[in-house]
């Protein structure tokens, strides 16, 4: 089979066929409306293929999810953050020598200019730490210009990489009044940001070793998630030559909505809602059951995965672990949690359905159990996700012939008609 065919008001017309290396098969319908006149439509994007990648392989389906072409369970246990920011926009694993040279470029470039720090200033003690972070990216452009070569945007790159941790530590830092914790040279990618997150002049602060782990497991499981919202954002705006900062600062935008990377951060007001209601959790699943009720639970089921999220399993395996030894356990929001969990693993409403519990669900209660406060929670998201949006920024601006993005649209609006005069309308 090379190619599928359309008949359209009695004509026929044929659609070669584009496959994918996990035998993905895709109908090629550029050429459609120059043919027929007729456009698809696919509301939402949800059955639309918008590029070619080399990037993520997700196959919901079956549970399966590989950074270039790595299983992420094997990923998530052997490799440090930084491997995987290499891997994802470099095309590959790197070896000791590459990762120890990109681990040195990366923590040469975590200071941000003096002049930025003045930034901070003047947002409001109440700013989103989300809205800081866009506009302090978008920024990063009248520091850093574009160059014309290869050498300059992977500078940038690295750039982008190295400063957006000390970006989120400030952000966070001015929303409690404290003074900001410089990042240093002699400390991991992970690390550094614990440090410039929870140090203060007045105390010592030692990176503890667990949080460190469960924080490079978070960032790696977020990296990449192939055509999201915010990573086909992130080429939407790319593909009109877009600066790389300009392009993050737009996919930090798209993160930032509720139904995107402000997942978990819901799912720590439900429990909070829950708790408030004397944490009678059962009451909320029968609610959840009642499509009458108005009421969903966040972190279960997702528009990708109809099997367990792969992400979500491997963060289930450690977080009994990271709780324990964070001594956590008389939270009374994760107790909740940890109920619920219980009722969608167990219960036939929710199994029959898939609605099993998802990525966010886990990592929401997982940086509670860090200190991390929930208005943080979409920043962190970011975090983790900028390596993939910078590889895919990348992959397509790499690519020959590309085309501005400009996606068609079915109009439902009024027909043709004279503008009445001013004293008729």
């Amino acid at each position: 089979m090379s190619s599928a065919k359309l008949i359209l008001d009695g004509e026929e017309y044929e659609l070669p066929l584009i496959v994918g290396s996990e035998s993905e098969v895709g109908v090629d319908v550029r050429r459609l409306r120059k043919r027929s006149g007729a456009v698809t439509f696919d509301s939402g994007f949800g059955n639309t293929g918008s590029c070619r990648s080399e990037i993520t392989f997700i196959d919901g389906e079956k549970g399966i999810m590989r950074y270039r072409g790595y299983p992420i369970e094997e990923v998530a246990e052997a490799c440090s953050f930084t491997e995987v920011c290499h891997l994802l926009i470099k095309g590959q694993l790197p070896t000791k020598e590459e990762l120890d040279e990109f681990d040195h470029s990366l923590s040469r470039h975590t200071l941000l200019h003096e002049d930025m720090k003045k930034f901070f200033e003047g947002y409001a003690p109440s700013a989103h730490p989300m809205a800081i972070l866009s506009s302090m990216v978008a920024s990063l452009s009248t520091y850093y210009r574009e160059g014309d070569d290869e050498e300059a945007v992977d500078r940038n790159i690295v750039r982008l990489l190295a400063k957006v941790g000390t970006i989120a530590a400030f952000s966070f830092k001015k929303s409690i009044g404290q003074p900001f914790t410089y990042p240093r040279n002699d400390l991991s990618y992970t690390q550094n940001f614990l440090h410039m997150m929870f140090a203060n002049p007045a105390e010592s602060y030692e990176v503890s070793d667990v949080l460190d782990d469960v924080l490079r497991l978070l960032l790696i499981l977020h990296a990449d998630h192939e055509q999201n919202c915010s990573t086909s954002t992130v080429r939407m705006v790319g593909s009109s030559e877009a600066n790389l900062f300009a392009s993050i600062s737009a996919g930090i935008n798209a993160l930032s909505g509720p139904l995107h990377g402000g997942a978990n951060q819901r799912v720590i007001e439900m429990l909070a809602r829950i708790q408030a209601d004397g944490s009678d959790y059962k009451k909320y699943v029968d609610m959840a059951k009642d499509k009458d009720s108005g009421f969903r639970l966040m972190g279960f089921g997702h528009r990708v995965y109809k099997n367990y999220d792969p992400r979500a399993r491997i963060l289930k395996g450690a977080a009994d672990k990271v709780l324990d030894e964070l001594g956590v356990d008389d939270d009374p929001l994760l107790d909740i949690a940890r109920r619920l969990e219980e009722v969608a693993l167990e219960d036939g409403y929710f199994v029959e359905r898939k609605l099993y519990p998802n990525v966010d669900f886990y990592s929401g209660f997982l940086y509670r159990a860090m200190g991390i406060p929930t208005e943080m929670f979409t920043v962190m998201f970011a975090l983790g996700r900028l390596p993939g949006w910078i590889s895919h920024w990348k992959e397509m601006i790499n690519k020959p012939n590309r085309r501005i993005h400009r996606p068609r649209q079915i109009y439902e609006g009024e027909n043709l008609r004279p503008v009445p005069p001013i004293a008729e309308r």
